[in-house]
């Protein structure tokens, strides 16, 4: 639930679980923007947009303005979806401590605290590089607000941004995260990046290892991008 773009109760209930995006460790605090020229007749079908056009994601939801809002919208959810689904809050590692005792006060069953060096295809440089607090910093004080709320181990805290190795993930279960979640990392092990491109990755300018315009829609490998010649 980033931006709500085309959602509506049949796939809520639909899913495995809600995650409320509050905000995201790349850029906390900021929007986001879908170019568009991801917003293919696919896109723009499944998320209700104009085919082809630039759409901005707000830094903020419309319709509630603090915390006590946010219980009110995750009690609506639990509503439609009969109580079915777990509801996350993902969360940007700004201030952890803070942020993550306001969404547990607001209800949620998982707090997803999302660090500084997780990727994102939606700001700009001057957020993803000077923004936000390293994602191993971030746990401690985050470990501590559940504790203090006698919630640890209760409302579960998954940890992500720049999650890449075995070893990350045990520095983030030995300092008190349930949990990791990885993005660029998948993509990497699916193919992106895959030496097997290397031609075409330089023909964008970079080389296999370092490409990382995943936003632009022309991703040799074919994972992230719309363009259906690319996708086959």
């Amino acid at each position: 639930m980033p931006s709500r773009y085309g959602m509506n109760p049949r796939d809520l209930r639909r899913a495995d679980a809600i995650e409320v995006v509050v905000g995201q460790g790349a850029k906390p605090g900021g929007g986001g923007m879908l170019l568009g020229q991801k917003i293919s007749d696919r896109v723009a079908n499944m998320r209700n947009l104009p085919k082809g056009i630039d759409q901005r994601s707000a830094c903020r939801h419309p319709d509630w303005t603090g915390p006590d809002d946010l219980e009110i919208k995750i009690m609506e959810l639990r509503e439609i979806t009969d109580w079915e689904k777990p509801i996350y809050v993902k969360v940007g590692g700004a201030r952890p401590y803070y942020d993550t005792a306001l969404a547990v006060k607001a209800g949620a069953d998982v707090v997803v605290l999302d660090g500084m060096q997780g990727g994102t295809a939606a700001t700009q440089d001057v957020f993803i590089e000077n923004v936000g607090m390293p994602t191993l910093a971030c746990i401690r004080p985050a470990v501590q607000a559940l504790q203090d709320l006698g919630m640890h181990r209760k409302v579960q805290l998954i940890i992500s941004g720049g999650i890449r190795s075995g070893a990350d993930v045990a520095k983030a279960l030995a300092l008190g995260a349930d949990a990791v979640a990885i993005g660029t990392a998948a993509l990497v092990a699916i193919g992106d990046n895959d030496p097997h491109w290397e031609e075409e990755y330089q023909k964008l300018g970079t080389t296999a290892g370092a490409y990382d315009d995943w936003h632009e829609g022309k991703d040799p490998a074919g994972i992230t991008t719309q363009d259906p010649e690319l996708s086959k």
